[in-house]
């Protein structure tokens, strides 16, 4: 095993020399909760009583103080065909926290949209802020104080994040993550592409479309793309909040239910007070936010967080931002080309190796923290073993080679020499370009602007041949302030068929793509936002544009001084959109995280 590498070392230590103070505050706040906590045999008997009334088979147990009593934070619904599984997480937990002298409540629940159902509709504005909610949620879950330990159920893009936001202020008390893993894997890839693109064209029926759709999100499970979802469950195997090797063993399955038992027993052996006391706020330290932006480089992950990342980070005291990533993605090769990266799924990733062959490459160069404090025993080493069920038990092994060299290399030879995560800047502001995804030939594109406000607009001006030529396509009024910075997923198949009809095309935007956007160039998450006067608010049609990835460019020739900022006149009511007029008026950057509560709350 090499040392690790220099570059990286001098990116971590930037990073804790940028978030001293703002550490050391949290790491203080952190020892002030955990002194005040109350000790639950001296509250109140009215309070206890209350707390332990809904639990009557755990209430003698309880009323001992008999163990610690874990606190179950749910994303449950059913709208998510990844949460679907979690119904019935709770029933078992209970069983196996008794197995170890424990007893298991669920605290709260938190709200979960899917993005896939609201993408392109009017809900999607709520979905950044939905973060929000979610950590004010898991806030009022753990108000209750009655809890040693914290088990939180979440999965999809916007709930990992937020768990972790919110579990992060209860961060004296030792938390793990528990996944449910991936549906069984639809209709090719390639053949769901096609039949987009197909639809975009006016060649295929919407009942194809549906068809093709329906074959491809099929049953209960995370979604098989490598977008925001699974790129969370990498987060949390490389930041050592999982059960080693838990993020892609499918639903429904004997081991997934063994290594959601070992959570439980796991977070059961890291109580307050025991042997092995191993608080939250100490596992997600400036090494551990390291290694989640590695694993993310590493793999091609969703660029959605590169918002998520700084987000999580605040709140527990730690700066991070683009400069960070991008100087990290120069030394961070590319292992894995998962879909829409690549061929396969998250199914072949895992069966190829997955995330076990991915943190064993990278420590084997030296390419990650391995002395990180994680939730197992053994260190983040043992991370690099996957899990097997052994007549009724689990065990962990080494993954051994990669099982398919189309989809997973070793990091001494990757796919490619850097991550693919590049900061792009200039007259235009800050942007995220995501080079792994795109031919590198298509890194550059300067060409005529076409400057719309709405992905709708842009589908109607392709669906009637306007932008059939070298065009820059600038989306403006999408970040946070706006409209609560939806994902503009619907504009990948316009704007790939125009690719694949031989023009030279690029998105700039200050919206969001997530890790299913794919091949089209893209400059997103431009920070400034046009509302409030960003430089793409001054932006006209016909002005030349230049995104480039080679050299970091995101600019235009024309002169911006003199121009008054376009008008915004986007109407924000319906769906609930209303409601969250607060948050957009509060909102941060997309640097920054793009939340209002952490703005808010002077993190």
């Amino acid at each position: 095993m090499k040392p690790l590498n220099d570059t990286i070392h001098r990116i971590t230590e930037r990073v804790i020399a940028n978030s001293r103070d703002s550490r050391g505050r949290y790491l203080e706040l952190m020892e002030r909760e955990a002194d005040r906590q109350p000790d639950r045999t001296q509250v109140s008997c009215s309070n206890l009583a209350h707390a332990y009334a809904g639990v009557p088979e755990d209430q003698s147990a309880l009323t001992a103080a008999k163990g610690p009593n874990l606190g179950i934070v749910t994303a449950y619904n059913d709208m998510l065909s990844a949460h679907q599984p979690y119904a019935r997480y709770p029933e078992r937990m209970k069983i196996w926290a008794r197995e170890v002298g424990a007893t298991a409540q669920v605290a709260g629940g938190t709200p979960a949209m899917c993005d896939g159902v609201t993408q392109g509709e009017d809900g999607m504005e709520l979905s950044l802020f939905s973060r929000d909610v979610i950590a004010l949620s898991t806030g009022i879950a753990l108000s209750h104080q009655m809890y040693d330990g914290m088990a939180l159920l979440g999965i999809c893009d916007k709930i990992v994040p937020g768990l972790m936001i919110g579990a992060l202020r209860f961060g004296h008390l030792p938390a793990i993550f528990v996944p449910s893993g991936p549906m069984p894997s639809g209709i090719p890839n390639k053949q769901k592409q096609a039949v987009r693109q197909l639809y975009a064209e006016g060649k295929a029926d919407r009942a194809q479309l549906l068809e093709s759709e329906i074959a491809s999100y099929h049953s209960p499970g995370t979604c098989t793309f490598y977008g925001t979802a699974n790129s969370n469950q990498m987060m949390m195997e490389m930041m050592g909040l999982h059960v080693p090797g838990a993020a892609f063993v499918p639903p429904g399955v004997s081991l997934r239910q063994q290594v959601t038992r070992a959570a439980v027993h796991r977070l059961a052996a890291m109580e307050r007070g025991g042997d092995d006391y191993r608080p939250m706020a100490r596992v997600v330290d400036e090494k551990a936010i390291v290694n989640a932006a590695i694993g993310l480089l590493a793999t091609g992950g969703s660029t959605n967080h590169a918002i998520h990342i700084p987000a999580m980070a605040r709140a527990a005291g730690i700066a991070f931002d683009w400069n960070d990533l991008a100087d990290l993605s120069r030394v961070v090769p590319l292992v894995a080309r998962v879909y829409p990266n690549g061929s396969g799924d998250v199914n072949h990733f895992h069966a190829a190796g997955g995330m076990a062959y991915v943190i064993g490459t990278l420590l084997d160069e030296g390419l990650a923290h391995g002395d990180i404090l994680t939730v197992w025993d053994g260190g983040f080493e043992a991370y690099a073993k996957e899990p097997v069920e052994t007549d009724d038990a689990v065990e962990w092994r080494d993954p051994g080679t990669s099982g398919d060299a189309e989809m997973l290399r070793p990091a001494s030879d990757p796919f490619q020499a850097d991550g693919g995560m590049r900061l792009v800047e200039g007259n235009l502001g800050r942007a995220c370009f995501k080079s792994s995804a795109v031919e590198r030939e298509r890194w550059t594109v300067e060409a005529p602007c076409r400057v719309f406000e709405t992905q709708h607009a842009v589908s109607q001006a392709f669906a009637k041949g306007e932008l059939d030529r070298d065009v820059v396509v600038v989306v403006r009024f999408q970040g946070p302030r706006a409209n609560g910075m939806p994902e503009l997923h619907k504009l990948t198949p316009p704007l790939g068929v125009l690719q694949d009809r031989g023009y030279r095309v690029a998105l700039v935007t200050d919206g969001r793509m997530s890790g299913a956007s794919g091949k089209v160039p893209a400059a997103i998450h431009c920070t400034p936002e046009a509302l409030g006067g960003g430089p793409l608010s001054l932006l006209r049609d016909g002005d030349m544009v230049r995104v480039c990835a080679e050299t970091g460019e995101l600019s235009t020739t024309a002169d911006l001084s003199s121009r008054e900022p376009a008008p915004h006149t986007d109407d924000q009511t319906g769906v609930g959109r209303e409601l969250f007029a607060m948050f957009r008026m509060n909102a941060d950057g997309a640097e920054q995280g793009g939340s209002s509560m952490l703005a808010m709350a002077g993190l």
